[in-house]
């Protein structure tokens, strides 16, 4: 069997294995974790972990040092580690790859474990390589709960000094190059006001009222954001949206709710629209719905939980991840997408990023989720470009 075949079949195994790691967001994901961390090892790597409070989620970065320094920026390769949670009507075991014809078949094969395996499957190639620059991997927890893991490695990467690169996150981008995304800004506001009988209403304060006139404030902040949509956008729709997730409230009929709250996002063009978001609706909430609540109750209040601040990723005139990847792929085309990546938190700290990898954003999140065959085979193809651009 030829090395070629050798490193495809690899990366089915490795996929596979990862597959059967139930790593639903907010769930232990340590014995993946590990099992990343043992393959690398045992090519050499060097690593560090960052770890969630509990201890219980954890993150991985782990580098193949240069044998030679050549001047070259490090490469990282990254990959979210968690799944979102699977719903009935799997025609096969989600947790259980299953190949049927060319594609492949299991919860985050295709977001984003095909790319974790091909990165692992390729380790020893990277290893066994004259490389001139560091080639790193970058393992996260929570990507699917609003980046919830990643800003703490990139607090660490920052704390170590490591503020140059470039940074490839392979999403499932069909290996296109995707250069910008909006940001996404995830809130849950809780009410909390007096119970008391429907026909006394003067006695009580209704939390679900107070939160549809929170709701109708959104929903009135929303079109001013259209208003404030910047010149030549490259999204679709141009300006930053908002929406509303839910409204959770109420016991009965004649009952006066204490608790309500709602659930909301923002997904911001430019950082400057969600601040003007949230400073219009602190306002609202402390001049105007605060005072009238605590004139009846005192002890009424409204607290804004956030869940989670996923910057946007910006579009770069000249961007060197960009560059580098055109010219292992040969496609000098650029994409924009509406969902939220970790490309951005990278961005920040001054890694140049450029998101690409197999499969189709499609089959993400979906029943009987599946990734083809021939996309990975891209992306191994893919990483031998980063190696040839990796040694002397």
């Amino acid at each position: 069997m030829s090395t070629e075949n050798n490193l495809y079949q690899n990366s089915v195994e490795i996929l596979s294995d990862l597959i059967s790691f139930k790593t639903i967001s907010g769930q232990d994901n340590n014995s993946l974790i590990n099992y990343c961390d043992d393959i690398l090892k045992k090519n050499g790597a060097t690593s560090f972990k960052v770890y969630d409070e509990g201890k219980k989620r954890v993150n991985l970065f782990a580098t193949l040092k240069a044998k030679k320094s050549n001047g070259k920026v490090p490469i990282i390769l990254s990959g979210h580690t968690d799944v979102v949670p699977v719903s009935k009507g799997w025609s096969s075991d989600p947790f259980k790859a299953t190949i049927k014809g060319d594609k492949l078949y299991g919860r985050g094969s295709c977001d984003m474990k095909g790319f974790i395996a091909c990165a692992l499957a390729y380790a020893p190639i990277f290893a066994n390589s004259n490389l001139d620059r560091d080639i790193n991997f970058s393992f996260t927890f929570d990507e699917e709960t609003a980046c919830i893991g990643a800003p703490l490695l990139i607090k660490e990467l920052k704390n170590r000094g490591f503020n140059k690169g470039i940074c490839i996150v392979g999403e499932p981008t069909n290996m296109k190059i995707i250069d910008a995304h909006k940001g996404a800004y995830e809130y849950t506001t809780y009410f909390e006001g007096l119970a008391g009988h429907s026909s006394q209403p003067h006695k009580g304060v209704s939390a679900v009222e107070y939160a549809a006139r929170y709701v109708t404030k959104l929903i009135e902040l929303r079109e001013k954001l259209k208003d404030r949509t910047p010149k030549n956008s490259i999204f679709t729709p141009p300006h930053s949206t908002l929406s509303i997730g839910g409204i959770f409230g109420g016991i009965a009929h004649n009952v006066i709710a204490d608790k309500c709250h709602v659930k909301w996002e923002t997904r911001p063009v430019v950082k400057d629209d969600a601040i003007f978001l949230n400073k219009e609706l602190d306002k609202y909430v402390n001049e105007k719905l605060l005072p009238e609540m605590k004139k009846i109750y005192p002890e009424s209040n409204i607290k804004k939980e956030i869940i989670g601040e996923i910057i946007g990723f910006d579009r770069e005139e000249n961007s060197e991840a960009c560059e580098f990847v055109s010219s292992i792929t040969g496609d000098n085309s650029r994409e924009v997408v509406s969902f939220g990546t970790e490309a951005g938190l990278f961005q920040e700290i001054g890694i140049s990023t450029a998101v690409c990898g197999p499969g189709s954003i499609e089959q993400a999140h979906k029943i009987d989720e599946f990734i083809e065959l021939k996309e990975l085979k891209k992306c191994l193809q893919f990483l031998e470009g980063v190696k040839e651009k990796s040694i002397n």
